[in-house]
Order: structure tokens, then C-alpha cells, then sequence
């Protein structure tokens, strides 16, 4: 059985580090199947879960999508090009990663109910993507403590790597 109290306290450790920034509308669910050109640009579809949080929530929404893969080199790009425009340094950088890591966790936990209790195999293919951002997320030196119960509560071989084989099979 997962260690929840451990888990709530180690996100407990993370999260005021994104609690700093002034909050901006977010879509909160910024992907590729919810944007669409139009005459003027662009359009946004399925916004009705936005609200205000942190400005880094939509980037990585956008470039760690949970049905697309974004090569590592083009998100690190992107995020660099943001990062030159905006003029946003270290704590963005963090922010974006502690808030990728939450997502691609709620993500997970999300499509593993979907899969198992709603019987709609096709979240099992999106299962290894998120493991994997997941994990380069919490990669990240602030994410220590989420890091460390992960590695604790669900080992490496429960993760994307035997989901990726389930899939196939």
C-alpha cells in the first residue's frame, strides 16, 4: 500500500515554490486537440476548467501533451525561446517542472482510472509518455522529496517500462 501521508508531504515541500507568481488565466488543459487555426490565428477549444494559477502551468501543458510526443531537444527549445522572450529565469524553470511533475502525476492517476475502472484501453498507450515526463520532470533538483517517495512507493519496473509491454500485448 502507497505511503499517502508521505506523498502529501513531499508535495507539501514542493508546491510553495510555485505560489510566488502573480497568477494569470489558465487554460489548464492547453494541448494540441484544443487548438485550432482560424482565419485570425488561433483558437482555443475546452477551456472551461480555466482559472488563475501560474503562468508556467499552460507552457507545459502545451509541450509536455499527454497525447503527442515533443522531442526532449524541441521542448528544451521552446521553453529556452520563452524563457529569452519573457525574460523569466530560474524559478519559472522550476515552476515549470514542479508543475509538470503534478500534472503528469494527476495525468497518470487519471488515465489508470479511466483504463481500469471506465474499461477505455486506449489511456493504457498515453501511460508510458507520461511515466517518462514524469520522470525528466522529477529530475529536477526541487523535486527532490516527490522524487524520492516515488522511488520508494512504485518501483521503476511498475512504471512506463511494464505498461509499455501490457500495451503491446
Amino acid at each position: 500500500e502507497a505511503d499517502v501521508a508521505g506523498y502529501v508531504a513531499a508535495w507539501d515541500q514542493v508546491l510553495p515554490l510555485v505560489m510566488s507568481e502573480a497568477p494569470v488565466t489558465v487554460l489548464r488543459d492547453y494541448h494540441a486537440e484544443n487548438l485550432m487555426l482560424i482565419e485570425r490565428g488561433m483558437g482555443l477549444l475546452d477551456f472551461q476548467d480555466a482559472l488563475a494559477g501560474h503562468p508556467a502551468y499552460d507552457l507545459v501543458s502545451l509541450l509536455q501533451d499527454a497525447r503527442r510526443d515533443v522531442h526532449p531537444d524541441l521542448e528544451a527549445a521552446l521553453l529556452d525561446r520563452y524563457l529569452r522572450i519573457t525574460g523569466a529565469g530560474d524559478d519559472f524553470v522550476t515552476a515549470y517542472h514542479v508543475l509538470g511533475a503534478q500534472r503528469n502525476a494527476k495525468i497518470i492517476g487519471i488515465f489508470t482510472r479511466l483504463w481500469k475502472r471506465d474499461h477505455k484501453p486506449r489511456y493504457l498507450s498515453y501511460l508510458p509518455r507520461m511515466w517518462g515526463l514524469l520522470e525528466r520532470d522529477l529530475a529536477h533538483p526541487a523535486l527532490a522529496p516527490v522524487k524520492a517517495w516515488f522511488d520508494a512507493n512504485i518501483p521503476a519496473d511498475k512504471r512506463h517500462h511494464a505498461l509499455a509491454e501490457f500495451a503491446q500485448a
